[in-house]
């Protein structure tokens, strides 16, 4: 059985996390914790990086961030995982869904403007896949607006953005006010399962993000001298994780360029054999705009409809592969559909029928690839 996603460990893993556990301090915020977040701030020019004990964990420090109202509205598509809408209902605010683009599952930057209201505080870009949303349009829009723009990075580590006017590719998760990646064991780095990295690039949030993170108190001021004793300043959670999940993640991040080569090889293999099959209409290949790199998080495939999806699903597992369908649009949720404006959303919703994705990982051989499209050859002769 070829399994749908499969965690890579580099062999540093155990070592390091004996490292920190060895060094008696465990809870957080110690060697490998901040090895990890100079290393984001270094590679990736974020102004300030924290890490969290998950991807959802970094969009509620975003949320909070925002100082949101009860009645404010946050622009979210509806194609995404439900951590993206409910970090910002759990502030009080209203979500409004967007719905996707045509030639891919991210935000529609053309409709923005029509969802914006007096009450509008907040865009939640997703960079499905690792692909970049169009930043440009999306920064112009919430310029014109006054408006926050909260990245939602989770599937985008290492993946840039092409700005047309700038000669240089900006990293995902450095162009908005505040970004959120996760380290989950599907994502192509991982904190050990579970992780995350709140991302600040607005000078005005720095120093609060540091606070809510550390429970609301003024702890790593206290602790970088700054202060001669710390208390409860501020609002804030238990958003910290351990050194052990640290010290995994730095085995990561050690390697993620051989990491991210291999999974590109992948990627490009899946792309080219199955060029001749979506050249027929039997399902279209992932989009990249000129805009966007790839970081090969995800290989997806676009069906024509659901009953081909189920079809196509249900003949990859019987011949032992593990392809899996992905979201279900948040707008027609059991949780949200009352709630939603009732406005269409097709886009969302073709992806949540037809989308399916393939195996990608790191372990994955390339022959095994190769024996998943000869196999989809099979099927559509």
């Amino acid at each position: 059985m070829i399994n749908f996603n499969q965690p890579h460990l580099t062999g540093k893993e155990a070592h390091y996390m004996y490292e920190a556990v060895s060094t008696a301090k465990l809870s957080g915020n110690g060697v490998f914790t901040k090895r990890c977040q100079a290393w984001f701030e270094r590679r990736y020019g974020f102004r300030k990086a924290l890490l969290t004990t998950s991807g959802t964990d970094a969009l509620e420090m975003c949320a909070m961030l925002c100082e949101l109202k009860p009645g404010d509205e946050v622009i979210v598509p509806s194609y995404t995982f439900v951590s993206t809408a409910l970090a910002f209902l759990r502030e009080g605010a209203k979500v409004v869904f967007a719905d996707s683009m045509q030639r891919n599952p991210n935000i529609d930057a053309e409709t923005l403007e029509a969802l914006i209201t007096p009450r509008t505080k907040v865009i939640v870009p997703v960079h499905y896949a690792g692909i970049a949303c169009d930043m440009n349009a999306i920064m112009a829009v919430a310029k014109r607006h006054n408006l926050l723009v909260v990245e939602d990075a989770a599937q985008a580590i290492d993946s840039y953005y092409q700005s047309p006017d700038s000669k240089f590719p900006k990293p995902l998760g450095s162009i908005g006010h505040m970004a959120a990646f996760s380290f989950h064991e599907t994502k192509n780095v991982t904190a050990g399962g579970e992780g995350g990295l709140l991302v600040v690039n607005d000078e005005r949030f720095v120093r609060r993000a540091e606070i809510i993170w550390e429970k609301g108190t003024n702890r790593a001021e206290f602790f970088r001298g700054e202060v001669n004793k710390y208390g409860w300043v501020d609002i804030g959670s238990s958003f910290l994780p351990s050194e052990v999940n640290a010290a995994f993640l730095w085995a990561q991040l050690e390697n993620i360029d051989e990491i991210q080569a291999k999974r590109k090889k992948l990627w490009n293999t899946y792309y080219s054999r199955l060029q001749a099959l979506a050249a027929k209409g039997f399902f279209t290949l992932p989009d990249k705009p000129d805009y966007a790199t790839n970081n090969a998080h995800m290989f997806y495939l676009v069906l024509p409809s659901l009953e081909k999806r189920t079809a196509l699903i249900k003949y990859l597992k019987e011949n032992g592969v593990g392809a899996v369908f992905h979201y279900l649009s948040l707008h027609s949720s059991e949780y949200y559909k009352a709630r939603h404006d009732g406005r269409e959303l097709p886009q969302c919703d073709r992806y949540a029928d037809c989308l399916v994705r393939l195996p990608l990982f790191y372990d994955l051989k390339v022959e095994e690839v190769h024996h998943i499209c000869d196999l989809l050859n099979t099927y559509y002769q």
